[in-house]
């Protein structure tokens, strides 16, 4: 799957506006778990006194984001999906220092 590009029809609520949905094929995942750096830990403590986007988190969450969201479309695509409703994000911390990006929908086949 390395390099191929997947295209789906995604959506977050129950229905791809203007398609309809023929077979539902389940549950999909994609996660991916991501350390803090010890450098952007102190960076955001000395911003956290002054104020502002903490800029490199929030690349890090948009890379998070990013990664989750391939993930579960791998996951669709080796179903047979070409869509995915009802997607959702959630998020976890798994150790000290590290927190977990999970993104989940339901494969559908969409005509």
């Amino acid at each position: 799957m390395q390099g191929q590009t997947i295209s789906l029809l995604m959506s977050n609520v129950e229905s791809i506006p203007g398609k309809n949905v023929v077979s539902s094929l389940g549950l999909v995942t994609g996660s991916t778990v991501r350390a803090k750096h010890i450098g952007k830990d102190i960076f955001a403590g000395l911003k956290n006194i002054v104020g502002g986007e903490l800029k490199a988190y929030t690349e890090l969450l948009n890379e998070s984001r990013n990664e989750a969201i391939q993930r579960m479309m791998m996951d669709a695509h080796a179903r047979g999906a070409n869509g995915i409703v009802n997607i959702r994000f959630a998020t976890s911390n798994v150790a000290a220092g590290a927190s977990e990006l999970f993104c989940y929908g339901t494969a559908v086949v969409v005509e």
